[in-house]
C-alpha cells in the first residue's frame, strides 16, 4: 500500500463508507493523514453519508448506524455505536447532525448536552445555561459557511406559554458558540415551535415549523439566521396543501422543502426553488399510501407507553431522497422503505440487527475532532 501513488490511493479511499475509513484511518500516521486529506476535500461525499438509527426501547437509549451505499445492496449489517456518556445521560434525544457531529440532550431533565462525533468518540458537554422550572425546549444545531462557527440553539419556554399564546414573556431564547465559554441569552421569540422535530438547515440558516396561535389554524416557517442570530418568518403559498397545518420541513438538494401530510397516509413534497421567494414554491412529489409487509401490530400499546421516539413520532415521515431520486421513507418508527417517484413502486428495506423501534438520523460521518472546532 505504501507504493501506491497518493492520487491513486485518494482515488480509492473517497469511494469507501465511512466504516471502513475510520478503518483506514487506524493502520497508520501516513494513512491518518490521508484519510484525514480525503475528507477535507470533500466532506459531503455521498459514501461517508450513513444512516444512525436511535432507539430508546425496550429500556436504554442506544445508537446504530448503517452505511449508506447498504441501503442499495441490503447486504450490510447494522452496527452498535459506542455512548461514552451513557452513564452521565442515559436517556437522551438526538437534537440533530451537523458537520459530522451529533448533538444529545437530556430528554429527562434538559440538563445535559453533548456534542459527539459517533466514529472517533471524540465528545464534548457543553456547560449548563440558565435553569428554568419544567421548561418547553426547542434545540436546534447548524454551521454557518462563512463564519465557520457551529451553533447551538436552546429556546425555552415556560409552563404557561402555551396555554396562553399571548404572554410572549414566557419565551427565553440562548445560544452557544463552540469555542466560547458561556451560553449569551439573545432575547424571545414570538412563535411556539414544535417540538421534537430536527430544523431544516439550509443556507446558514435553521427553519422550524410553529404551532398554531389562538384564532388562527395556519402554521408558520420560522428561520432563525446563524450569522445574524435573527428569527424572521419564511412565506409560503396561500393556495394548495401546504396551506394546511400539518407538514415537515427538511432540506432536499440544498432547498427549503415540506412535505405535507394528507389523508389515508398520503404525503406530498414542495420545493422553494428560490430562497425567500414565495411564489417559488413547487409541488415535486406525491406519495401515495403505503404500508410495510413486515410492519406488524401486535405489542404496539406496550412500546406507546414506554417509548418516548415513538409517543412522538408520525405514521410515516420523509428521511431524505437518495442520489438515485428516490425518497427513503420511515414508517411508525419500525420499518424503512424506499419510494420510486417515477414507478410510483414502494419497496421495503431492512437490515439485519436493527432495532424495533427507532427514529433514523442522515449523518454525514466525519474525523473531525472537536478541539479543530474550539479554535
Amino acid at each position: 500500500m505504501d507504493n501506491l501513488p497518493h492520487d491513486v490511493l485518494f482515488q480509492i479511499l473517497s469511494r469507501l463508507p465511512i466504516s471502513s475509513l475510520i478503518q483506514f484511518h487506524s493502520v497508520s500516521r501516513s494513512c491518518r493523514l490521508l484519510a484525514q486529506y480525503t475528507q477535507l476535500f470533500d466532506p459531503n461525499h455521498d459514501h461517508f453519508r450513513c444512516l444512525i438509527f436511535h432507539s430508546d426501547f425496550p429500556i436504554r437509549n442506544h445508537l446504530y448506524f448503517v452505511d449508506f451505499p447498504s441501503l442499495t445492496q441490503h447486504k450490510f449489517s447494522v452496527k452498535r455505536i459506542f455512548t461514552p456518556f451513557a452513564a452521565t445521560m442515559p436517556e437522551y434525544d438526538v437534537v440533530g447532525s451537523c458537520n459530522g457531529f451529533l448533538c444529545l440532550s437530556d430528554s429527562l431533565y434538559n440538563e445535559n448536552l453533548f456534542i459527539y462525533n459517533p466514529f472517533t468518540r471524540d465528545y464534548l458537554e457543553l456547560p449548563k445555561s440558565k435553569d428554568f422550572s419544567n421548561p418547553d425546549v426547542v434545540y436546534g444545531i447548524g454551521f454557518h459557511p462563512q463564519t465557520k462557527r457551529l451553533k447551538i440553539l436552546k429556546i425555552v419556554y415556560s409552563k404557561g406559554f402555551r396555554r396562553i399564546q399571548r404572554r410572549f414573556h414566557h419565551s427565553e431564547v440562548q445560544v452557544f458558540t463552540l469555542g466560547t465559554s458561556n451560553w449569551r441569552s439573545i432575547g424571545r421569540i414570538f412563535h411556539h415551535l414544535a417540538q421534537g422535530q430536527s430544523p431544516a438547515a439550509i443556507n446558514g440558516r435553521l427553519h422550524w415549523v410553529s404551532l398554531p396561535r389562538r384564532h388562527y389554524v395556519g402554521r408558520t416557517i420560522v428561520s432563525f439566521d446563524l450569522a445574524s442570530e435573527e428569527f424572521i418568518d419564511i412565506p409560503k403559498p396561500d393556495y394548495g396543501s401546504l396551506s394546511r397545518c400539518n407538514f415537515q420541513l427538511m432540506n432536499l438538494n440544498d432547498c427549503l422543502s415540506a412535505v405535507v401530510y394528507c389523508s389515508y397516509g398520503k404525503m406530498e413534497i414542495w420545493v422553494m426553488e428560490q430562497y425567500g421567494v414565495k411564489e417559488s414554491w413547487v409541488k415535486s412529489f406525491n406519495i401515495g399510501s403505503y404500508m410495510p409487509k413486515g410492519l406488524k401490530q401486535e405489542g404496539t400499546e406496550m412500546c406507546f407507553k414506554v417509548s418516548k421516539i415513538v409517543v412522538k413520532g408520525r405514521i410515516v415521515r420523509v428521511v431524505c431522497v437518495l442520489k438515485s431520486g428516490e425518497i427513503l421513507l420511515e414508517y411508525r418508527n419500525r420499518a424503512l422503505v424506499v419510494f420510486n417517484p417515477s414507478s410510483g413502486k414502494f419497496k421495503d428495506v431492512s437490515f439485519e440487527g436493527m432495532p424495533n423501534w427507532f427514529q433514523t438520523i442522515v449523518h454525514f460521518g466525519s474525523l473531525n475532532r472537536i478541539d479543530a472546532l474550539l479554535e
